[in-house]
């Protein structure tokens, strides 16, 4: 049983010595957990390389945040996945190695120019026959997923533009059932989340989503800080009751 003993503030000298840890110590200990916990892969590293080669924006997940998409998706048993925001396909591949046969994973991205980048990866991953890329502004293929009778699925990973995210967890939830597991990526932003009436309409568009998800009686959820390759970020967690 944990530990739930309330426990007194950290020393003054402490919290001085944890703010002012580095980025570069951030990047150490990710890089080191990798080394040590996300073995090396092919096809990921080939997905990087040719992603930045083509010139696609350099926000893929890190290693260790795949790997941590990758069990999520397999603890709760998922075989069908969907996923908001291919870029090259990185997270997509994670994602896409925990379903079992049979499985299968809907990621949709804006750029075609991402997605033909993606695509390839994907395929040198072995995993075409089980990824579908769709190409198109997401509140627009959102909706003709519903209207075909996509879904429900049984997690369903938000990473892309941070503004629209209030649109994505409405048609999430449509898209879900009881037990489904929502995972929205970049919800922090450095911070800026707890600043109300930030001009940047990401983080607006952020702090919308996540007060939707606190009034929305269906969800059980929480939301988790990170530091590391990625900067200071986190994500958000929810999983649907009703």
């Amino acid at each position: 049983m944990g530990d739930t003993t309330r426990r007194s503030p950290a020393p003054a000298a402490d919290r001085t010595s944890v703010a002012g840890m580095s980025e570069q110590t951030w990047h150490a200990v990710d890089d080191y957990l990798s080394d040590l916990l996300v073995p090396t892969d092919p096809a990921l590293t080939a997905a990087l390389a040719d992603s930045r080669a083509a010139g696609l924006p350099e926000i893929a997940v890190a290693p260790n945040q795949g790997r941590l998409l990758e069990l999520l998706a397999r603890m709760c048993g998922a075989r069908r996945i969907l996923e908001i925001g291919t870029l090259g396909g990185y997270s997509t591949i994670w994602l896409a190695r925990a379903l079992p046969e049979g499985g299968r994973l809907t990621t949709l991205e804006y750029e075609p120019r991402h997605a033909e980048v993606a695509r390839a990866n994907i395929a040198r991953a072995g995993l075409a026959d089980r990824v579908e890329v769709v190409v198109g502004a997401a509140l627009d293929t959102l909706p003709e997923l519903v209207a075909g009778g996509a879904g429900p699925f049984d997690l369903i990973f938000i990473d892309a533009d941070k503004d629209n995210y209030p649109g994505y967890l409405d048609w999430s939830l449509r898209l879900s059932r009881p037990g489904t597991v929502l995972v929205a990526d970049n919800v922090i932003r450095d911070g800026a989340v707890i600043e109300a009436g930030h001009p940047d309409p990401r983080v607006r568009g952020v702090r919308e989503f996540l007060a939707r998800v606190a009034a929305e009686p269906r969800l059980s959820s929480t939301a988790l800080q990170t530091v590391g390759t990625k900067g200071y970020d986190g994500f958000a967690l929810a999983l649907v009751e009703a």
